[in-house]
């Protein structure tokens, strides 16, 4: 399973899609039938979906970041479309659509993208300087730098333990609040040197503000909040036998994917044992395609980013 290679996006920045073709096969059952992305990101997977998909098939994209839109206007087919908004609101979006029941596949790709990540206008990345912004619409919410100037401590300790696993989430948001007292941070950079004058245990080969800008980027964007919606939606947008695909990059994300799909694969185990049930009143609407699958070598070699990545599908009973 590779890989394309990386594709380059309007304004410059490169981007590779990951599990590319793993994605596609486990997504493809119907090539007639109605598909959607809900992480156009730079349009890789569907530009692979669109070419697999016959004459009469249908996708539907859907991004929240205005460059991605951009970018989407550069597919002339008369089979695509895509609109603006949060992936959560994919059930409403399918429905606008008169797709809500119908579709025969569902992609997301949970994250953020890499041309987020390298272009320093938008600041997700501690290695490059820019305004310390983070949100994947940047026209909608609160950034970054608006949110680190108001949380009272605890709430930022809470959120680097719980969004970014991150062991020191004290003694790092102590520094933070001490140190914009004197100036707000509104840079980067500057938040990146002050975690790691701070941080008192730097992982090999990672920086040590990687699992707090994680962590700040789920909080700004709401993401585990909106993967969690997004499952629930697609599960009911999806028809009978369409698949669930979804590409997680981090065991925050990956866990609640494998929950929601055991979950529903194993119906109403809740119930008291001993309950005398058939098994097509366990409400078992799922059904598990395969284990989940990762990058293999030549991939991550291609893309290192790629190298956390874990793809889950599941197909829908009814």
């Amino acid at each position: 399973m590779t890989s394309s290679a990386p594709e380059q996006s309007a304004r410059g920045f490169r981007h590779a899609s990951v599990l590319l073709d793993g994605a596609v096969d486990a997504l493809i059952h119907d090539p007639a039938g109605a598909y959607l992305d809900g992480t156009f990101g730079r349009g890789g997977h569907s530009r692979a979906i669109l070419a697999r998909l016959a004459p009469e098939g249908r996708l539907l994209a859907i991004d929240r970041d205005p460059q991605a839109i951009a970018e989407a206007a550069t597919i002339a087919d008369p089979r695509f479309s895509i609109e603006q908004g949060e992936f959560a609101r994919l059930g409403e979006i399918a429905e606008a659509h008169g797709l809500h029941g119908g579709l025969a596949g569902i992609l997301l790709d949970v994250g953020v993208s890499s041309p987020q990540l390298d272009d320093p206008e938008r600041g997700f990345s501690f290695l490059r300087d820019g305004p310390l912004d983070m949100r994947m619409d940047p026209s909608r919410g609160e950034s970054a730098a608006d949110w680190l100037a108001r949380a009272p401590e605890g709430e930022i300790a809470r959120v680097f333990k719980t969004y970014g696993e991150e062991r020191f989430a004290r003694r790092l948001a102590r520094a933070i609040v001490e140190r914009r007292v004197e100036r707000p941070f509104t840079r980067t950079a500057d938040l990146a040197e002050v975690i790691k004058a701070a941080h008192p245990a730097w992982e090999k080969g990672k920086h040590p503000a990687t699992r707090a800008f994680q962590a700040l980027r789920i909080q700004v964007n709401g993401e585990l909040d909106q993967l969690d919606a997004a499952l629930a939606a697609a599960l009911e947008a999806l028809a009978p036998g369409g698949h669930l695909v979804v590409i997680s990059f981090h065991s925050l994300e990956d866990r609640r994917v494998k929950r929601f799909i055991r979950d529903h694969v194993r119906g109403d185990t809740h119930l008291p044992k001993g309950v005398p049930l058939r098994d097509d009143q366990l409400h078992r609407r799922l059904e598990a395609l395969g284990k989940a699958r990762r990058p293999g070598p030549e991939e991550v070699e291609a893309n290192p980013r790629a190298r956390s990545a874990v793809m889950r599908a599941a197909r829908k009973r009814y």
